[in-house]
């Protein structure tokens, strides 16, 4: 069966019978926590980034699919984030809410906002909501106002916006100040305002954020983008993300699409060709792509959403470049792998989080919890879908 069909398959008989069961029917939004026996955690606290990706997964699902019903869950979401998440007192949206729908974490995150813009966008494109895009275009103020300076986008903070240590988007043993995944999450939500609605703060935006990337992030001489950085954008730490870098190379590669601007797509188009032939070079080992490589040395883990970037990636680099028939191949190939490996076979399971080497579990890390979501492999699916039914 071929790649896209597969796909819709997985899609309709795995990914969403999974979701739509941790529905709460009770206390609003989706459960948060499920662990590796499949155990569902109802008091668990819900984040606001998984919340905010399950209304984008089933809005997005609803219009892939051409399934109306699949907007009662979509409906359910943004109830929970309208009457929860959404901070009414200082705006914009919380980091986490406990099981009952009262703050748990209060912090707000430039990351969670753009989440946030993102769904909200997606929603008003399912179903014509013109409150929930209001409620995108009051939080992208708040991002303006709150959260950037004249380099990028300032990261973490209080409540009320007052700044606090960015511990929650570093890793590797730094604390950054800013971050390329925060800003390529900002230009992917302000690429979805846009390509529903042309407004014009987020074309002005998306503009500056493609200049950011080819001036600070994307580093031309390693053919790779930098990850994590001080206030005034240099690189603190020697760090390639892999599947950062080939989720970068398509969503780019979309948002230039969606703006139309010839002048971008001259200056970016070559960055996001030279990150995709980047990682098919360094990264794609052994059926499926590498985590990310820490001052020289490979993680070999496989992680869930890194597998599905890079069947996405490579699938746009073939469609950019169609002479690449390698990438191609590279995209069934992970698919594959995906399909035979990553996901869990077990009855009311989805995809394990990671795999060492050989194809097995590496760890016994949670099936949900609030970065384990439906947004990077449904995405995977709908992207499948949509741009093989685009070439026929």
């Amino acid at each position: 069966m071929e790649m896209h069909k597969l796909a819709q398959e997985h899609l309709r008989t795995k990914l969403l019978p999974f979701w739509e069961k941790l529905k709460d029917e009770k206390n609003g939004g989706f459960y948060g926590y499920m662990d590796f026996d499949l155990k569902v955690d109802e008091k668990a606290a819900k984040g606001c980034i998984l919340n905010s990706r399950i209304l984008w997964f089933f809005a997005n699902a609803a219009m892939v699919l051409n399934d109306p019903s699949l907007l009662t869950y979509a409906d359910h979401a943004y109830r929970f984030m309208t009457e929860h998440c959404l901070d009414k007192e200082y705006g914009g949206i919380y980091w986490s809410m406990n099981y009952d729908g009262t703050p748990a974490d209060t912090t707000k995150h430039t990351y969670n906002q753009a989440f946030a813009v993102y769904a909200l966008a997606s929603y008003y494109d399912a179903t014509g909501n013109k409150e929930a895009l209001d409620q995108a275009y009051a939080l992208m103020d708040i991002i303006e106002l709150r959260c950037t300076d004249e380099i990028g986008y300032l990261e973490a903070f209080d409540r009320s916006f007052a700044p606090v240590e960015n511990d929650k988007l570093s890793e590797n043993g730094v604390i950054a100040e800013k971050t390329m995944n925060t800003l390529l999450h900002v230009f992917e939500a302000y690429t979805e305002v846009y390509r529903v609605a042309k407004y014009d703060l987020a074309g002005k935006r998306l503009r500056f954020m493609m200049n950011v990337v080819a001036e600070k992030i994307y580093n031309p001489e390693k053919r790779r983008q930098e990850v994590f950085f001080d206030r005034e954008m240099n690189s603190i730490i020697d760090l390639h993300s892999y599947g950062h870098d080939i989720e970068t190379a398509w969503l780019l590669d979309r948002g230039l699409e969606v703006l139309g601007d010839a002048e971008m797509t001259e200056k970016l188009s070559p960055v996001t060709k030279a990150l995709t032939a980047r990682i098919y070079e360094r990264a794609y080992v052994d059926h499926s792509l590498l985590n990310e490589c820490e001052r020289g040395v490979d993680n070999t883990s496989r992680i869930w959403w890194v597998q599905a970037e890079a069947v996405v990636g490579f699938f746009n680099g073939w469609q950019k470049q169609p002479e690449h028939t390698e990438y191609l191949a590279a995209a069934e190939d992970i698919f594959r792998y995906i399909m035979e490996k990553l996901v869990d076979a077990r009855e009311g399971s989805e995809w394990y989080w990671e795999l060492d080497k050989a194809g097995n579990p590496a760890s016994r890390k949670p099936i949900v919890e609030p970065w384990k979501c439906p947004y990077h492999n449904g995405r995977m699916c709908m992207e499948l879908i949509k741009r093989t039914k685009a070439s026929q």
